[in-house]
């Protein structure tokens, strides 16, 4: 399920695809925050985002379950200025990088910018792990229209039919914005 949001659209702005996660400290209400912040941002509106999804821990495991969800978002910014807006909200809800998969307060990934490739030492477009997990998939599935014309759309449908059943992940609550 989606929830539109209404917004201001030029020609030149890009759709980009991000998952949002917390599994520390008040979870729906740093993932609401954070959708907040994001549509706050002078250059950037939340278009769309997923119903929010409980997800076991993948990586390092001994941790509280997370909360993720998905959001389509329009921006004028450039890639690499997407993931510092990001980055900037994720460490104002108080983000601290200790353990690599660990626990978090907020952890936001960019996935999907119009199609885009990228390779860089700050940023891989698209994310290079999404197509291996339900906890970014399930919610994509919410986000992204049937009719999406970069590839986004079948590349998630191919992904989750790869996958198998579901597993490890259970529909938490509705969009959490607006």
């Amino acid at each position: 399920m989606t929830n539109d949001m209404t917004t201001n659209l030029t020609s030149e702005r890009s759709e980009a695809y991000i998952a949002l996660g917390a599994n520390l400290g008040r979870r729906e209400e740093t993932l609401r925050e954070a959708l907040r912040m994001l549509n706050e941002h002078s250059e950037i509106d939340v278009l769309r985002a997923s119903d929010v999804y409980e997800t076991d821990p993948v990586g390092y495991e001994d941790q509280p379950p997370f909360l993720n969800m998905a959001a389509a978002v329009a921006t004028s910014l450039a890639p690499h200025k997407l993931l510092e807006a990001m980055q900037d909200i994720e460490n104002r809800l108080g983000r601290v990088r200790d353990i690599r998969f660990g626990p978090r307060t907020a952890d936001l990934d960019l996935l999907w910018m119009d199609g885009l490739t990228i390779a860089t030492e700050a940023l891989t477009l698209p994310h290079p792990r999404m197509h291996e997990r339900f906890f970014v998939l399930v919610p994509l599935e919410d986000v992204v229209p049937e009719n999406e014309p970069s590839g986004l759309r079948m590349l998630v449908e191919d992904s989750l039919i790869q996958l198998g059943e579901a597993s490890g992940i259970l529909r938490f609550s509705s969009p959490l914005f607006p």
